[in-house]
């Protein structure tokens, strides 16, 4: 091997690979370009079910924000302005991709930033509406062995 072989082998080791990211067998670039109803084809029964149904007023109208809001993004490299929504039962859709959606979890509004990942996932599964148990130690009452604690 001369240097020149070398010198490639290293810079191939030094540039990073990304996987590309797929949803069911198509990638990004084409699943942006898919109609409602091809995409309707490639996500789970449930989100088939929710989409033969119709989006209604309220889950098109958070749409329509999304797309002002990446429309009103000067910089290219910038993220949209954040929109608050209620709805949890909201399905990620490829258009949504790229932006910045408030989701309430009943408290306040968790900002979620929609990667490609997220396709055909709940708005709800990126937003926890309860705070985990963190147990502590047993207190008075918790079991027979601390029903009797002397005075003395």
């Amino acid at each position: 091997m001369d240097d020149k072989e070398l010198a490639e082998a290293a810079a191939l080791r030094k540039k990073r690979t990304f996987k590309k990211f797929t949803y069911r067998g198509i990638d990004l670039d084409t699943l942006l370009d898919l109609t409602p109803d091809e995409l309707m084809q490639k996500v789970t029964a449930r989100a088939r079910r929710r989409f033969t149904r119709g989006l209604k007023r309220k889950p098109m109208a958070l749409i329509k924000r999304l797309r002002k809001a990446k429309k009103a993004q000067t910089d290219p490299l910038g993220k949209p302005d954040m929109v608050k929504t209620h709805l949890r039962n909201m399905i990620v859709v490829p258009e949504m991709i790229g932006s910045v959606i408030g989701v309430y979890n009943g408290k306040v509004f968790t900002q979620v930033e929609i990667k490609p990942e997220m396709i055909g996932h709940y708005l709800a599964e990126f937003s926890m509406s309860y705070k985990p148990v963190t147990h502590g130690r047993p207190g008075i009452g918790s079991t027979n062995s601390s029903r009797f604690i002397p005075l003395k």
